[in-house]
């Protein structure tokens, strides 16, 4: 089901356990890039949380066509303020959130990880669903095999060719 189909199903046909595609889709993209912004994982898991909530009140008004752009604008946005309270707590200067506001906010950063999602969305279902566990649940390959029933060595071998095939689609749109 696609994104858009998904959350005209939980908006207007009220199911709202549908959600949890969503988390399952988006969780690990979203924990990773708060990770990169927080640096410390319960802080991490802290924004995760909050985006997931503060989307799902907002899911009425969204309008996209993939919810993973959206909802990496919410996390920055949700990691940044987080930031900025804890540095309010703790006093320091403007001028270092300042910087850290404008470390982590790179556009053209922004840009290569939303043609990254769009290329990682292109790929086979199968595909995609590898690249989740080993990179967004950084599952070990051995585990990965064992849950989708691949040799570990097929696992390596087949995560080498989706790197392959999105360094390639990546090269193209450029």
């Amino acid at each position: 089901m696609e994104d858009r189909e998904l959350v005209e199903c939980i908006t207007e046909q009220g199911h709202s356990g549908l959600y949890s595609e969503v988390l399952k889709r988006y969780s690990g993209m979203v924990y990773s890039k708060a990770l990169g912004i927080v640096r410390r994982e319960e802080l991490a898991a802290e924004v995760t949380q909050e985006t997931f909530v503060k989307a799902y009140e907002r899911l009425r008004v969204w309008r996209g066509q993939q919810l993973g752009p959206w909802l990496m604008t919410i996390a920055m946005h949700t990691a940044l303020h987080i930031l900025e309270k804890e540095q309010r707590r703790r006093g320091p200067s403007a001028e270092s959130v300042s910087e850290q506001v404008a470390d982590f906010f790179d556009e053209e950063h922004e840009e290569m990880i939303l043609r990254m999602e769009q290329a990682i969305n292109s790929l086979p279902q199968e595909d995609q669903e590898l690249i989740r566990l080993h990179y967004y649940e950084h599952r070990k390959t051995a585990d990965i095999a064992h849950l989708t029933g691949l040799s570990q060595q097929n696992v390596l071998v087949r995560l080498h060719r989706i790197r392959e095939k999105l360094k390639e689609k990546l090269r193209v749109k450029n």
